[in-house]
């Protein structure tokens, strides 16, 4: 599948972008990865980690439609992972969050069809359902972006989906490396915003591996949406620090109490299968999905909303267990 492709990764020294290499230089061929990002220092770390003849570092900034024009030269298979992500930075920088995610994603879209990429798989968040923060709005917009971005190729090879995930266990601004600093310094107690907030929850290599299996089945227009379980924040603090002591201190600006990744506005847009969930954007896109594929899932039902509050949950020693892996 990704055997002597050329590919590039935006935002492509962040959590998910290393965990992508990884796997990549482990169980393909590939002819060429591209790390795009605007930090130097991370690049030459990735560079010394790697060491690999294969991959070529690119300073650039999804805001820069230009440089992403010249990046994408003879490029096959592109994973938008940059984006500003911190839900409360958001909240009191909006614009940036907009320059970033929105014009962003414009930019990747229109550079793209430029340079005839074959296909595009953008990371999204559970915060762009049903959204209530900036943050949330911003990736919404841009899974909008790309999705519509599908209408403007023509008779051209070009595909753009969508991946909506959870909370990646470690990835860059989760609770986990919060708490274990906060461990580390022997901090008086840990601090949850609210004892009934929930999170979906799943690793940084399961998120890789459902976007390769995601651009492996897509045909364009897609939102994958995988199944993954919830966990309570409350017991990941207890199944952290169990001798820990808690305090209450207020849901942070932008903060849901529980996250949602297929909204039940979308439920007649919305196929069930056995590892995850599509939704579309209208009734043709699905039905044209169905008559492509054999496994053509089951609908859901009327108003049926995936959400991290009515699903699995970790008890405490899973979440140990989980968090391991």
């Amino acid at each position: 599948m990704l055997n002597n492709k050329k590919i590039l990764i935006t935002g492509g020294t962040g959590s998910f972008g290393n965990a992508l290499t990884s796997f990549l230089q482990k169980n393909f061929k590939v002819k060429k990865i591209v790390i795009y990002s605007r930090d130097e220092f991370k690049q030459s770390q990735m560079k010394s980690k790697f060491q690999q003849k294969n991959m070529r570092f690119l300073l650039g900034d999804v805001r820069d439609i230009d440089r992403l024009k010249l990046a994408l030269k003879d490029i096959d298979v592109v994973f938008h992972a940059a984006a500003l992500k911190q839900v409360p930075a958001a909240e009191y920088n909006p614009m940036e969050f907009v320059k970033t995610n929105i014009h962003g994603a414009e930019n990747v879209v229109n550079a793209c069809i430029s340079q005839k990429v074959k296909k595009i798989i953008a990371l999204s968040t559970d915060k762009a359902a049903n959204p209530i923060n900036l943050y949330g709005a911003t990736k919404l917009a841009s899974d909008k972006i790309f999705v519509a971005a599908n209408n403007l190729t023509g008779s051209q090879n070009t595909s753009f989906s969508v991946v909506r995930y959870g909370n990646v266990v470690g990835s860059r601004g989760s609770v986990i490396p919060y708490f274990e600093e906060l461990i580390k310094k022997k901090s008086l107690y840990l601090p949850i915003t609210d004892k009934r907030m929930t999170r979906f929850w799943l690793t940084i290599d399961q998120g890789v591996k459902f976007a390769i299996n995601s651009l492996n089945i897509m045909k364009g227009r897609e939102i994958f949406v995988p199944k993954i379980p919830s966990i309570k924040i409350i017991d990941l603090a207890k199944a952290m620090a169990p001798k820990f002591k808690l305090k209450f201190v207020g849901i942070r600006p932008g903060e849901k109490l529980h996250e949602i990744m297929c909204p039940s506005q979308s439920s007649h847009l919305t196929l069930e299968y056995k590892k995850f969930f599509i939704i579309f954007p209208d009734l043709d896109s699905l039905n044209s999905y169905k008559s492509l594929n054999k496994n053509k899932g089951k609908s859901v039902k009327h108003n049926f909303e995936y959400s991290s509050d009515k699903n699995k949950f970790l008890n405490i020693q899973e979440i140990k267990n989980f968090n391991k892996n």
